[in-house]
């Protein structure tokens, strides 16, 4: 890529950011709609983890394949090609006339979803190569994530009320138009120096294991455990076959040197971590604020705000942090506002209180706003520029896949806890170790921020990226010696 200008680059990160918006827009907006689109569409527990967990669960799986292609074919080509299919996707969500429609077009949304957000990251570290400036930059596209947050429960709510929860998909419309032309006229196209090959296995095998996984968990409770564990057994069997077939790759899908580097290991596990927090939090709050409390989903919104804002404000602080100190205080930070706000629900009912539950809120705000400039920044940073797609892919993937665990698990757990009993009734009861995971979650960002930043940690990022720079030139050398 062709060094830009200064004012070039904030152009293309804030194009970039326009896909972010989007896409987390519409998640942040379609948990308001949840309970309207129970009524309208006769949804069960389950049919509503599903329209969530289908988009978030083909995400996952095609993250890495989205990130090692744009790195082989052109990131702009994929990225525009992404945000065309995410905009089709969104207009067949708008038009869908039952539950079983609606859950198929939210994959098409994904599979054009899975082509923005960790290719807009690439395109960004392969833009900003200043440390201090790419760290800053990460920030303001953390800052996105808390206007999605902040604006995703107002407009959703608004249009839920006004013209009713299709209405959502539309607002993607515009804004993917108006960045596929910008992305079209200035961004510049750029590609890994030497193009990685597919692995066709591996993408299967990626996909046998979150599907089966997310599967047996979101219809235990409805089907029980004897209907689920071949599932269960065909995630264990893909997760194995994974194990053992992709070290044997060249240039397998996921490169499992790169876990090698205990910062990258750590922010994977805290990224699966942090999102299904937010997934599991987002899910529960909806429905208690809507269905136990009566809420409209304008009220509702309104009421997602002290969580929001403190999200918006707070993950540009930590982008700055993060440059200027590294990531451990934003994980320390995170990782304790996550717990507390988890124990002060699961042990406290704050739900049940005004001002619990504005302080939970807040709290969560706090800690979900800090923990994402650091896992992005820790998990490409230490990585060569030429691997740069696939390793935003990882880190992407990790909190996809951790929104649809928590979603799936959560729901779960809420489900079997409800039975057939009313919402209003058992929810608070129904509800609670539900929030103890999210406390758990929580304390897992805490204890691996502190283990996964030190100087020990460091040191093994650095290895891994002498032996990954190591072995590219190695196989560069043979390519060129083939030909």
């Amino acid at each position: 890529m062709p060094e830009l200008s200064p004012r070039r680059r904030l152009l293309v990160l804030a194009i970039c950011c326009m896909s972010l918006l989007i896409v987390s827009l519409d998640n942040t907006a379609l948990n308001v709609a949840l309970p309207s689109m129970q009524r309208e569409l006769h949804a069960t527990t389950s049919g509503l983890q599903w329209s969530i967990d289908a988009y978030t669960l083909v995400l996952a799986s095609l993250l890495m394949l989205a990130g090692s292609t744009a790195d082989r074919i052109g990131r702009k080509r994929v990225f525009m090609t992404g945000l065309v299919l995410f905009s089709v996707g969104s207009l067949l969500c708008s038009l869908a006339p039952n539950l079983e429609l609606l859950v198929v077009f939210r994959m098409v949304q994904a599979v054009g979803g899975s082509m923005l957000n960790p290719v807009a990251m690439s395109i960004i570290t392969n833009t900003f190569t200043d440390s201090r400036e790419r760290a800053r930059a990460i920030g303001v596209w953390g800052a996105v994530v808390g206007i999605s947050m902040a604006a995703g429960p107002l407009v959703g709510g608004l249009l839920v009320e006004s013209v009713g929860w299709r209405s959502i998909f539309w607002v993607n419309l515009p804004v993917g138009l108006a960045a596929l032309l910008l992305t079209l006229r200035f961004v510049p196209e750029s590609r890994a120096p030497r193009a990685r090959r597919p692995d066709p296995v591996g993408q299967v095998l990626v996909i046998a294991l979150f599907g089966s996984l997310t599967y047996a968990i979101i219809e235990a409770p409805e089907s029980g455990p004897g209907t689920v564990a071949p599932f269960g057994a065909v995630a264990l069997a893909a997760l194995l076959g994974l194990l053992a077939y992709e070290p044997r790759r060249e240039e397998p899908l996921i490169d499992l040197r790169f876990f090698r580097s205990a910062p990258f290991s750590g922010a994977t596990v805290i990224a699966i971590s942090a999102f299904a927090a937010l997934g599991g939090f987002l899910f529960l709050s909806t429905l208690y604020l809507q269905n136990v409390r009566g809420l409209d989903a304008l009220h509702a919104g309104l009421w997602m705000l002290p969580m929001a804002v403190p999200t918006f404000l707070c993950a540009p602080l930590s982008g700055r942090l993060v440059g200027s100190r590294g990531p451990r205080l934003p994980l320390l930070v995170a990782g304790a506002a996550m717990t507390v706000s988890g124990v002060l629900f699961a042990a406290f009912e704050a739900e049940t209180s005004n001002t619990t539950l504005f302080a939970g809120y807040v709290l969560f705000g706090i800690g979900f706003g800090f923990v994402n400039a650091p896992i992005t920044n820790t998990a490409v940073s230490g990585m060569p520029r030429a691997q740069a797609g696939v390793a935003a892919a990882v880190a992407s993937t990790s909190r996809q896949l951790g929104q649809t665990l928590g979603v799936a698990v959560v729901g779960a757990v809420l489900a079997a806890g409800v039975g057939s009993s009313p919402y209003r009734d058992t929810f608070v009861a129904a509800a609670r170790p539900g929030w103890w995971i999210l406390a758990g979650c929580g304390l897992a960002v805490l204890v691996l921020g502190w283990m996964t930043s030190g100087r020990w940690a460091r040191r093994t990022a650095e290895r891994t990226a002498e032996e990954l720079q190591s072995a590219d030139l190695k196989d560069a050398v043979g390519v060129t010696a083939r030909s």
